[in-house]
């Protein structure tokens, strides 16, 4: 059984056009401009296929519709046994012609968002991260997609290296950078002249007074217990 050959639904490239016309045109009316930054792979372990050096050097600036538009959602603002967690999250919309506007001419690779890239959000200037791309949100209109929808988090840093010719996104980190080099070797000491939590020192003094076993090791077989 065939459909209609009188009705062409999904194969009319102008309406296809149009479609995409309107959706960068409502984007560009009620969206936000976002800073997209790329990750460029230094260091892959091919074991555990992921990157121990990732750094950031290109960004590119484009119009963004923001979906969850009455506030954060994820699990927002937590204390867990390593801290305070922020899990803000958030999804944003880019139209795909735009993604190919200003992203993909540039360079050829990237044809779509890809999960690991940042996005430097500028209502709050905070730099969140890709964590997933849905590309069939939109289940196509016309026989054809129209929008890249981005799921974003809050980035955890951890020493990643920018190097954008951005300042306000290269010396963002600047404070918590603990990267230490002295003539090639990393000490404690010099550690803890860049990073107030790596008092390693100050742990071990104070545990010379509640842990000693210097007489008698309660992991020890060979414990002998006197009744005298």
């Amino acid at each position: 059984m065939a459909t209609n050959v009188f009705f062409n639904n999904y194969q009319r490239f102008s309406e296809q056009e149009l479609i995409d016309d309107l959706v960068i045109e409502s984007i560009k009316q009620y969206g936000v401009d976002v800073i997209y930054i790329s990750r460029a792979i230094k260091g892959r372990d091919v074991i555990f296929n992921e990157d121990d050096f990732p750094e950031y050097n290109e960004t590119f600036e484009f119009e963004v519709y923001v979906k969850n538009n009455e506030g954060f959602e994820g699990e927002g603002d937590f204390l867990s046994k390593f801290g305070l967690q922020i899990r803000d999250q958030l999804t944003l919309t880019v139209a795909n012609r735009t993604f190919e506007r200003y992203v993909t001419r540039e360079v050829v690779e990237l044809i779509r968002p890809r999960e690991g890239d940042l996005i430097y959000f500028p209502l709050n200037e905070k730099i969140f991260e890709i964590k997933y791309v849905e590309h069939e949100s939109v289940f196509y209109q016309m026989g054809k997609t129209q929008v890249f929808d981005m799921t974003c988090e809050l980035i955890e840093y951890s020493n990643q290296r920018f190097n954008t010719g951005r300042t306000e996104i290269d010396n963002y980190f600047a404070d918590y950078n603990t990267d230490v080099y002295v003539s090639n070797t990393v000490t404690l000491n010099a550690l803890a002249q860049t990073d107030d939590l790596s008092n390693n020192l100050n742990f071990e003094i104070e545990a010379d007074g509640i842990i000693d076993f210097s007489e008698v090791d309660p992991f020890s077989e060979n414990i002998q217990i006197s009744d005298s």
